[in-house]
Order: structure tokens, then sequence, then C-alpha cells
């Protein structure tokens, strides 16, 4: 008896070492960087201030008196900035998804619509942002549409949202892509159609696996927003330039930056997470495959 229990937790002793080593260089690298961070600030905090014109560089970017003053306005036009995330991001993911399917269609007679997803895709990204947003929110309401469909708050956002849809269609059709075949050999197998395998076989995981990236796409869609504000929309970066050239001061600019931060650092910080997530997720599944 005594012996058949060695034989079951004869595993345990090197098994309890190899946590405990895992442990201890965790703790060694949290140190490290740890110091290493401190070392850096430190620099910073005593070798910037020494600069022969810090004094000026201060008050013209990080003037505290500027800072409450325009901070109650920079907020306020944040809210547009929400507004425009908050209505183009369900579009961007409606219309990147049919791209994606329609780019993945197997069917010959779709091949018209394929070439079309492709075409579109390629046109879309091959441009810069800043490009459509001029050209689309510009020469839109330049055919004398009625109002308030001429407005350039609504037409940048069509541009934000097509632009965007190009880069996210990619990501959905890795996604699906990345689906094995066996996948969809097993659905035929048990008698479902090419709709209902790609609708419950095949999107669930493919979504699943694109979430991280995706989250990457919409913080740079948080960022970008912004560039509605060259067509005329009063929002965050276009209320500093008002602030900026209102008391000759760039600090406004250094306070839009900190709310975007605000915004675009938790996000970043939940990607990552979902990263490592996926990652040990993925890992787990092949050790036991």
């Amino acid at each position: 008896m005594a012996r058949g229990l060695h034989r079951r937790t004869g595993h345990q002793p090197r098994l309890t070492t190899r946590q405990e080593y895992e442990r201890q260089q965790r703790r060694r690298s949290s140190f490290i960087a740890a110091a290493s961070t401190f070392v850096v600030l430190v620099a910073v905090l005593v070798f910037v201030p020494r600069m022969p014109r810090w004094d000026r560089v201060k008050k013209s970017f990080f003037d505290v008196d500027q800072m409450g003053d325009s901070l109650p306005r920079l907020i306020d036009a944040f809210w547009l900035d929400v507004k425009i995330f908050a209505w183009t991001t369900p579009a961007i993911f409606a219309l990147a998804l049919l791209i994606a399917l329609a780019r993945n269609s197997r069917s010959p007679a779709l091949f018209p619509i394929r070439a079309l997803a492709a075409a579109y895709t390629d046109v879309m990204r091959g441009v810069p942002v800043i490009l459509w947003i001029y050209l689309v929110g510009f020469g839109v309401p330049g055919l004398g549409i009625a109002r308030p469909f001429n407005s350039p708050l609504l037409w940048g956002s069509v541009a934000l949202a097509m632009t965007y849809s190009g880069y996210v269609a990619e990501v959905f059709r890795a996604g699906i892509d990345s689906v094995h075949e066996s996948q969809r050999a097993a659905a035929r197998s048990l008698g479902l159609s090419s709709t209902q395998t790609m609708r419950h076989v095949v999107l669930p995981q493919a979504i699943r696996r694109v979430v991280p990236p995706l989250l990457n796409d919409l913080v740079s869609l948080q960022k970008d927003v912004a560039l509605v504000s060259l067509i005329g929309p009063i929002e965050i970066l276009r209320q500093a330039g008002i602030d900026k050239s209102k008391f000759a001061n760039f600090t406004p600019f250094v306070v839009a930056a900190l709310i975007f931060l605000s915004v675009t650092i938790p996000l970043t910080r939940l990607t990552d997470y979902l990263w490592q997530r996926e990652r040990r997720r993925t890992s787990g599944t092949r050790v036991a495959a």
C-alpha cells in the first residue's frame, strides 16, 4: 500500500519544485521591472528640469491653471467623440462581417461578390483615413443633399465606418480561416447546410478567437474619431485647438491627450488580458489534445 501511495505521489515533489522555481522567476522579473522603472523615472525627474528652456516648455505645455480652465470644456467636447465611437462601432462590425462572409463564400456563382468585397477591402485600406474623411465629409454634402443629411458629422462618421470596416473585415476573415476544415466536414456530416455550418459552427469559434485584435482596432478607432474635427464638428481636438489659439498655450492639447489615455489605456490592458487568456486556453487545449 505504501508503495502504491509512493507511486501515486512520486511526481509531487518535482511539481512543487517547478512551481517554486516559476514563482521565484516571477518575483525576480517583477523586481527588475520595478527597479528599472524607478531608475528611468528618477532620471526624467532629475535631468529634464535641468534642460536650458524647460521653464518655457513647462509654461507652454504644462500650465496647471490652464489645465483647470480647459478641462471642463474638453470633457464636454469629448462626449461628441464618445457618441461618434458609439454609433460607428456597430456599423463597422456589421459591415465588416458581411464583407468577410462575402470573401469566404465558396459558391462559383458568388465570384462577383467575392471580387467586389476584395476590391472594397483593398481600396479602403489603401487610402489614409484622413483622406476618406475629407473626400466623403466634404464631397457628399457638396451634392446638395437636404438637411439634416448633409451634415459633415454624419458623413465623417460614415467615412470612419467605411474605412475601418475594411480592416475589421480582414480580422474576421482571418478568424474564419483559422477554424479547421474538419469542423465544417463534421457539421456537414450531421446534415447542416453551408449557411447553418457558418452560423452555428464556424462563426462562434472565429469571433471568439479574434476578440483581442478587434479590441486593438477599437483602440485605434477611439483615437481616429478625433479626425472628424477636420471637417467641422467641434469635438475634443477642435476644442483644444480653439483654446490653444485663444490663450496662446499648448496645454489644452496635453489635457486632450490625457483624456484619450484615460480611455485607451484600460482598453489596451483589457486587450492584453484577453490575448493572454486566449493563449492559455489554446495552449491548454493543445496539451490536452
